[in-house]
């Protein structure tokens, strides 16, 4: 879907549909689950608003060192670095929320992390001198970032969620996905303001695209808040990476694109990785 917004917005309109068509999905769906399970608005506190103000401000944070990534010239080692937030995940996890991890799971979260970068290796066709060599250099130290504020936004979310102390996950996560989804829009709303500001009205005009990314955005987005509430979100994270065995599929099956025995080997490590996560954890 978001190939069809390609040259018509720029990386950060591209971006910012997924937080403002979003929007609409996390109030409907908000309201239906606080009229269906006959609950009471939840109450807003400041830690929670602390904690989603500041998740919010991280995953934003992580798309713009993204961007910043793509620009340089050589960003593949940084790249393949930016998709351990897995790591981060069960690091900030553990410092922040106490959650703690078996011995097992511990195992199979180095394996998915071992198959991503193998994975991201093979794809962008990188040896392994040149793994090592990149690892000191700017964009392998910008990619870590990434990794590092996506894996912080995602214990953020779930520690605002369950400052709430309610007793439906389904609320607790509702509210917290609008509360954030708001800030977020607000924010980047702000930042393409002061930027892009054409890009405002490039967002409404392509709204058609614009609003099929941001209803997927955000019903992913519903899923991934409500096992965040019930879960250690180390146990979701390295769970979710089960995606780029869908992708590796529809690549094979659909697109009929060679891949190499690198890309195959990597893929066969994150399937034993969530095969093991699933009977450990």
């Amino acid at each position: 879907m978001q190939k069809h917004l390609q040259g018509k917005l720029s990386t950060l309109g591209a971006a910012y549909v997924r937080f403002i068509y979003a929007l609409p999905i996390a109030m409907v769906y908000f309201i239906a689950v606080v009229y269906l399970e006959a609950h009471p608005l939840p109450a807003i506190n400041a830690g929670f608003l602390l904690y989603a103000l500041l998740g919010g401000i991280c995953q934003i944070l992580f798309t713009v060192f993204l961007l910043w990534l793509f620009s340089f010239h050589n960003f593949a080692v940084g790249t393949t670095f930016s998709k351990l937030e897995t790591i981060m995940v069960a690091i900030f996890s553990l410092i922040l929320l106490g959650d703690r991890l078996s011995p097992v799971v511990i195992i199979a979260i180095a394996m998915s992390a071992v198959g991503v970068v193998i994975l991201s290796a093979g794809q962008s066709k990188l040896g392994v001198n040149s793994l090592i060599q990149g690892l000191w250099r700017l964009p392998t130290m910008i990619g870590l970032a990434c990794a590092a504020w996506l894996g912080l936004s995602v214990v953020l979310f779930r520690a605002a969620s369950l400052s709430l102390g309610l007793d439906s996950f389904l609320v607790a996560a509702a509210f917290t996905l609008l509360i954030v989804l708001i800030l977020q829009t607000a924010i980047m709303g702000i930042l393409i303001g002061l930027r892009e500001p054409e890009q405002l009205k490039k967002v409404m005009l392509h709204w058609r695209p614009a609003a099929l990314v941001g209803i997927s955005g955000g019903l992913a987005s519903i899923g991934w808040f409500s096992a965040f509430t019930l879960q250690n979100a180390t146990y979701v994270r390295a769970l979710g990476q089960i995606e780029l065995i869908f992708t590796f599929a529809v690549t094979l099956l659909v697109f009929r694109e060679k891949v190499s025995h690198t890309e195959l080997g990597g893929i066969l490590l994150i399937g034993a990785s969530i095969i093991l996560l699933l009977l450990g954890g």
